[in-house]
């Protein structure tokens, strides 16, 4: 994928493309090699009996321009988790364009982010989210967010990681961090199981920021996650778990289920776009019950 065909597709100079693509590419590398420390790292009951897992990665291309590259990795502290980047361009389908702001005219769109997703193996180890991304169509923003869903709810975990956030956000604005905050409380909710689905984070989305305000923010969420969610991760992932956690903890991924599939904007932006499915869907947990 070229810059050129990128520009011409997307009818606009492609100036920060490269800087936005090669940025989220570098974030993945990064969250890949401490996912896969802590996987070396690991020292829980089973560790003796057990290798630690390392990603694969497959690129995948979209028939309408551009594509991505999936990286997945099943382990011993991570049962599935993914870290998927993607770049793509083209036209949206004339429905979907009158839904996207600025695609009203002109359906030429072009779009890159990463998307991550971890569902650890232990109960005590709280599942986690991360998505960012930069938008453009006659109009251009950023959006993203990130999201902690634990099986078992501590305070000092969901503390830690809001306090992170909120410097990330207080480093541009004092008043983002309790705008997305609420933002991402009224996202990240299951309206037919009237309940959230964990205990929050941010969310922001349409940020029209002049360029580099906006990408700086982007890049700080970013660095947020990689700063606090992997020493999550090493907090818990030493502690003995047992069968009635494991089978709570599979029930409560069914809710991530419900919401992914029947809420989420990334799902559906993915699928109408004519994404990869396996990529979209990276986010679906391996293993799920419903009672």
């Amino acid at each position: 994928m070229t810059e050129r065909s990128e520009t011409r597709s997307a009818g606009d100079p492609a100036d920060g493309r490269v800087r936005i693509r090669g940025w989220f590419e570098s974030l993945r590398d990064r969250l890949c090699e401490a996912f896969e420390a802590l996987e070396r790292c690991y020292a829980g009951p089973d560790a003796a009996a057990s290798k630690p897992g390392c990603f694969v990665r497959k690129a995948w291309q979209r028939p309408g321009g551009g594509g991505g590259v999936m990286a997945i990795m099943r382990g011993r502290v991570f049962e599935k988790v993914g870290v998927n980047v993607s770049t793509v361009w083209g036209e949206f389908s004339p429905e979907f364009a009158r839904q996207i702001p600025g695609a009203e005219e002109d359906p030429r769109f072009w779009a890159s982010g990463i998307s991550l997703v971890a569902h650890p193996r232990s109960p005590r180890v709280p599942p986690a989210h991360m998505n960012t991304r930069h938008i453009r169509t006659t109009r251009a923003w950023f959006g993203g967010g990130a999201d902690l869903n634990p099986i078992y709810p501590l305070e000092e975990d969901t503390r830690d990681f809001h306090d992170r956030l909120r410097r990330a956000c207080d480093a541009f604005d004092p008043e983002w961090y309790p705008r997305f905050k609420k933002w991402a409380d009224e996202y990240f909710f299951i309206p037919h199981r009237n309940e959230p689905r964990g205990v929050g984070g941010i969310f922001y989305d349409y940020l029209e920021e002049e360029f580099e305000r906006g990408f700086a923010f982007t890049r700080a969420v970013g660095e947020a996650f990689l700063d606090i969610y992997p020493g999550l991760v090493a907090r818990r992932m030493n502690d003995p778990w047992s069968d009635a956690e494991r089978a709570h903890q599979l029930e409560r991924r069914g809710r991530y289920v419900e919401f992914n599939l029947l809420y989420d904007r990334g799902t559906r932006f993915g699928l109408m776009t004519g994404g990869n499915p396996e990529a979209v869907l990276m986010s679906l947990p391996p293993l799920v019950a419903w009672p």
